[in-house]
């Protein structure tokens, strides 16, 4: 039996975890439920820097999930976070959506194309070859890179599309500079939310279905880790990797309480 007496406070991952292709996964909305009755501490993160916490929450609605704004940390919202500690007040070139450009101008960060201290680079649907060249030949001039998740393709319905981490790759390539990610499965991501919610590492867990991103920054962190397998993960692709999870459950419907 998995003892978490301890555990206090939640952070968990979105896709895999609580949705599949914006349908809520069994045992979701009811966990969601419980956490807020419950008064408990929790933050939902993902990875996809697209969106603000305002849009996906109303995404997750229409798909039955009532998940308020601001319960929803995203790469985008740690980069901002993480960038303000840096250097507040500073500018970026930035390549990205709503999510990355709103999270950064709440920040206090001025948006230029004019000797930027940061490049960013997020998420698009849109990556245009003026944009990236513009990038490149700004981080040669001495912008800092920085990246918001390290994802190098993301889903769609005809298959998959090339996403943040392959067009860091190809700037990276273009510049000789290696970009510092922000997101999962860095730990700085998982640090930022649990200081958004006044959580500490002894006292939360980790809900995540990938042990590349999730778990090992999760146990990184210092985090009990719970994989669930209504993601991408099975035993197979669990056996690939030296390190476990604290402990590993078929979905979060586990984590629902009986009474």
């Amino acid at each position: 039996m998995v003892d978490r007496s301890n555990v206090e406070c939640w952070l968990t991952d979105m896709d895999g975890v609580l949705v599949h292709e914006q349908a809520a996964l069994p045992g979701a909305v009811e966990l969601l439920a419980q956490w807020q009755r419950d008064d408990t501490p929790y933050l939902v993160l993902t990875n996809n820097s697209i969106f603000t916490a305002r849009d996906l929450a109303a995404r997750l609605r229409a798909g039955g999930i009532n998940v308020p704004e601001d319960r929803l940390w995203t790469s985008a919202l740690a980069t901002a976070d993480f960038l303000k500690q840096q250097l507040p007040g500073g500018s970026a070139f930035v390549i990205g959506e709503a999510g990355l450009l709103t999270a950064l101008h709440e920040a206090g960060y001025i948006m230029t194309e004019t000797d930027p201290d940061f490049v960013v680079v997020g998420e698009t649907r849109n990556y245009s070859f003026d944009a990236i060249t513009k990038a490149i030949r700004l981080i040669g001039n001495g912008a800092r890179f920085i990246v918001t998740n390290p994802d190098a393709t993301g889903p769609s319905a005809d298959g998959p599309l090339p996403a943040t981490g392959a067009i860091a790759a190809l700037i990276t390539k273009a510049t000789g500079r290696e970009p510092y990610v922000v997101g999962k499965p860095n730990p700085m991501m998982f640090r930022s939310a649990l200081n958004k919610i006044g959580a500490h590492s002894h006292n939360t867990a980790m809900i995540g279905d990938r042990m590349d991103t999730d778990i090992v920054a999760g146990m990184e962190a210092g985090l009990h880790t719970v994989l669930v397998l209504t993601g991408i993960s099975d035993q197979r692709e669990i056996e690939r990797y030296p390190f476990r999870p604290d402990e590993i459950i078929s979905g979060v419907h586990e984590l629902v309480r009986s009474d």
